[in-house]
């Protein structure tokens, strides 16, 4: 099977969309799928576009710099899939790379595929564009006409779909490296690397922004009673519109490490006692399969993706959302009760160890199949 993937978003951007499509691509090189990758050029790096990775000229998406909107070379994308002949495009967003993907598949009769990460729709309250609701969601139907699936990460993000009138819809999840991340790593190193001293770490992984809800997570901080309050030490991990913010009122109470990576972000889940991760609006939440790989449990919202990994009482605890006073009352029951933190650390590195990425992929690449062996029958027809 050939396959031509595109996206607007790639390595080396840091966000949950470009690591599993990362992933994919290793996935595809390691069973020697042939494979054409089109995405946006990275301004600091674009060592990684060599081979069958093509990168693209690129801005800075406004509602997600991380991300970008590239300007697409429509020649170059032809002559590399005249050469490729796929027999499947997943387009994995619908930005401009996606709309090359979409209008090659349409021009040439190639079925296609596409995959829904981000609830967009939810985000735009947050920046205050609520009025371009029915634009978004009329243009997301006609992109997805006529995918032959639309993969989606949670049985939530599928009956969010459903509800809006979207069909073909299968589910496809996402997996952990429990190789890499895992509760034997030396925890003492991160802590002395970021002049960590208190008795407990509370981690937060993710974007910095208005969308992850860290709202809550800013009165937390100012909310924990006094005794705990002296024992905790927050890390947040990342970059974003609201870290100076977060930085300024929080100088004292939170360590910042900005962006970590690999072996780095792996130190960071071991070395906390908790993760806390507020968002209501995720569509999987990988940060949080990460932290119960590494035997952290989860406080989250009951919400969204992330209320599917984590069960209650169990690798965590379901938060109700957008509620300061739950979370707060979560995390001191975690934390006054360390029998109940190591049950769920050993109950979460368990459930972790089910989700491997190689029996996710190749679920995905069964789906790919079933989608090109229906085509040519209909070809015959």
């Amino acid at each position: 099977m050939r396959i031509a993937l595109f996206t607007d978003t790639f390595a080396p951007q840091v966000n949950g969309v470009a690591k599993t499509l990362g992933r994919l691509v290793n996935y595809f090189e390691k069973e020697n799928i042939p494979h054409e990758i089109f995405v946006p050029e990275q301004v600091d790096d674009n060592s990684l576009f060599s081979g069958n990775v093509h990168g693209f000229t690129s801005l800075p998406f406004l509602l997600y710099p991380e991300c970008r909107i590239a300007l697409p070379n429509i020649l170059k994308i032809r002559n590399r899939l005249q050469t490729l002949q796929p027999d499947l495009i997943h387009l994995a967003t619908p930005f401009n790379v996606g709309l090359c993907g979409l209008h090659y598949a349409t021009k040439y009769h190639v079925p296609y595929v596409a995959s829904y990460h981000t609830h967009f729709d939810q985000y735009l309250d947050y920046y205050k564009l609520g009025f371009m609701l029915p634009w978004i969601w009329k243009y997301q139907h006609w992109f997805h006409r006529n995918a032959k699936k639309i993969f989606v990460p949670s049985n939530e993000t599928k009956n969010h779909l459903e509800e809006k009138g979207f069909k073909e819809l299968e589910l496809w999840p996402r997996g952990v490296d429990c190789h890499i991340f895992n509760p034997h790593r030396n925890k003492r190193d991160f802590k002395e690397r970021y002049h960590i001293t208190k008795k407990y770490t509370l981690l937060y992984v993710g974007r910095v922004a208005p969308e992850k809800d860290l709202h809550i997570l800013s009165e937390m901080v100012e909310n924990l009673s006094s005794e705990l309050k002296k024992e905790v030490q927050w890390v947040v991990v990342g970059e974003g519109p609201m870290l100076s913010e977060l930085k300024q009122k929080h100088k004292q109470d939170i360590c910042f490490t900005g962006y970590l990576d690999g072996e780095e972000l792996a130190d960071a889940y071991t070395a906390a006692d908790l993760f806390v991760f507020p968002s209501s609006s995720e569509t999987f939440g990988n940060v949080v399969l990460e932290a119960l790989a590494s035997g952290t449990p989860a406080i989250v919202a009951n919400s969204g993706g992330v209320k599917e990994i984590v069960i209650d009482g169990v690798t965590g605890i379901l938060c109700s959302p957008n509620d300061t006073a739950s979370f707060i009352e979560g995390v001191e029951r975690m934390l006054l009760s360390h029998s109940l933190r190591r049950s769920m650390s050993l109950k979460s590195r368990s459930y972790s160890k089910k989700q491997s990425w190689d029996k996710i992929f190749s679920n995905l690449l069964f789906q790919y199949e079933k989608v090109t062996t229906e085509h040519k029958l209909t070809q015959l027809v």
